[in-house]
């Protein structure tokens, strides 16, 4: 066989050779899926129809109060319906100006928000607007034990833009009449009904026991999330709000997420005269 013969069978060989490796397949795409989500459901627990052996106690329910200590030299502001008590002097802050003489007086101030039985979340929200806008921070404090909790003001359309930032988990606490429903980006948190919130009230109260366990859960989930909003009903009374924000410390002054987003109901505006 001369050189060129031997040339030319030597191409062929290879030609040949890389005909037969095999392609490598591309990743399919369903393992592309994000990591599901953990569930509260516990193995072997009865339906969530079936009777129960026993209520549970209160404290089986709320736990131990968890938050950060009373902020010092906070400018306390009283909640009362539709009025705000700062000292002495009451301001109704859907008045213009009632509201304006607020900011005045809460303006560059560490502001303590407390609450009383009866306000409504629908009731504040000039007073949030106000707070927001002006106060140097907000605490809100729980209705039951001497912490509160730092919270950054988002009206409706400030939720919405927060909702829009591209970053992991966007964690929501949707908290409903009949429990806490765990939102994130890739979807709800599972809990013992399918067909229900992620946390059930158990025995016609907020269960901010398995709450604290849910976010937990979405804490391992979502390692790198730094924030979570509480999206209360705006029926929901400020007090029952306030306990629900416990549910992120697993301890005092250790919260399971540094930032506590409160939404709170975007003001009407008034009417135009005409």
């Amino acid at each position: 066989m001369d050189v060129a013969t031997q040339a030319l069978a030597l191409v062929l060989l290879v030609v040949v050779g890389a005909g037969c490796r095999e392609e490598t397949q591309a990743e399919p795409l369903k393992s592309l899926k994000p990591e599901p989500l953990p569930s509260l459901a516990v193995p072997g627990e009865a339906a969530p129809d079936a009777p129960r052996p026993a209520s549970p106690s209160e404290g089986e329910v709320a736990g131990p109060i968890q938050g950060e200590p009373l902020p010092a030299s906070a400018l306390r502001v009283a909640l009362a319906g539709e009025r705000v008590r700062v000292g002495e002097e009451t301001f109704e802050p859907a008045r213009p100006d009632d509201a304006a003489r607020l900011a005045q007086r809460v303006k560059g101030h560490t502001v303590l928000v407390v609450p009383d039985a009866d306000t409504f979340l629908v009731q504040t929200s000039e007073l949030f607007t106000v707070l927001r806008d002006s106060a140097e921070s907000v605490w809100l404090a729980h209705p039951d034990g001497p912490v509160a909790y730092p919270v950054v003001l988002r009206d409706e359309a400030g939720f919405r833009a927060w909702l829009e930032e591209v970053a992991p988990g966007k964690l929501r606490i949707i908290m409903r009449a009949d429990g806490f429903e765990l939102t994130t980006s890739v979807g709800k948190l599972p809990g013992p009904d399918p067909n229900g919130p992620s946390v059930p009230v158990r025995a016609g109260r907020q269960d901010i026991v398995t709450l604290r366990r849910g976010l937990g859960l979405l804490k391992g989930r979502f390692k790198t999330s730094e924030d979570i909003c509480l999206v209360p009903s705006f029926g929901t009374e400020v007090a029952q709000a306030a306990r629900a924000l416990g549910g992120n410390f697993t301890a005092p002054g250790e919260p399971l997420f540094d930032i506590l987003c409160f939404v709170y109901p975007t003001p009407h505006k008034a009417p135009d005269g005409g």
